[in-house]
Parts: structure tokens; C-alpha cells; sequence
């Protein structure tokens, strides 16, 4: 795609752990998508609202668990949400249980 940005400047794995990071098809999935444009102009109202990967979800952190169940009450009509932990390694690494 044309739109898509080319050639991000690189940055360190400590300013991306500070939170410096950005999602080069964001831009292009708001375009393309109006319902994913819609959902994060929603989150963005409560908290900072990320993209992951393509597009196939809209996400954000908060401080804690109650204030994650809070958003999730709040969530408009037509939209899905769930509240889950973030973990600092993947168990997909430990292989088959």
C-alpha cells in the first residue's frame, strides 16, 4: 500500500519500554476502517489507545484492574471488550504443556 509509511527510524528497546513507540499502519487503518477509527477515538478518551499489529484490535493500559473493569462497563453498544493481564513473557515459550 502506498500510504503505508516506509522506512521507520529505528529506536532503542529502552525508549520503546519508555513508551515511545508508533504504529506505521494506524494512519491507514483509521482511513480504511471507520469502525476501528471509531473504537480507538473512544478508548483514547479514558486512556492512551494503541493498535495492535495491522488493526485487528484497539487496546490500552491502565493502572489497574478496577480501572480496566470500568472501561469495559463503559463500553458502547456494538462494541466487544474484555479485561486481561499483560505478562512479561510470552508462555508460548515454554512449549506445550
Amino acid at each position: 500500500d502506498p500510504e503505508l509509511t516506509r522506512n521507520s527510524d529505528r529506536i532503542t528497546i529502552r525508549d520503546f519500554l519508555a513508551g515511545e513507540r508508533t504504529n506505521d499502519c494506524l494512519a491507514v487503518v483509521r482511513k480504511r476502517y471507520p469502525e476501528v477509527a471509531h473504537a480507538y477515538d473512544w478508548l483514547s478518551e479514558f486512556a492512551p489507545a494503541q493498535l495492535t499489529g495491522t488493526g485487528a484490535c484497539v487496546f490500552a493500559e491502565t493502572a489497574d484492574r478496577g480501572s480496566a473493569e470500568d472501561l469495559l462497563r463503559r463500553l458502547p453498544s456494538g462494541m466487544d471488550g474484555y479485561v486481561v493481564r499483560g505478562v512479561n513473557r510470552s508462555p508460548l515459550l515454554d512449549g506445550p504443556r
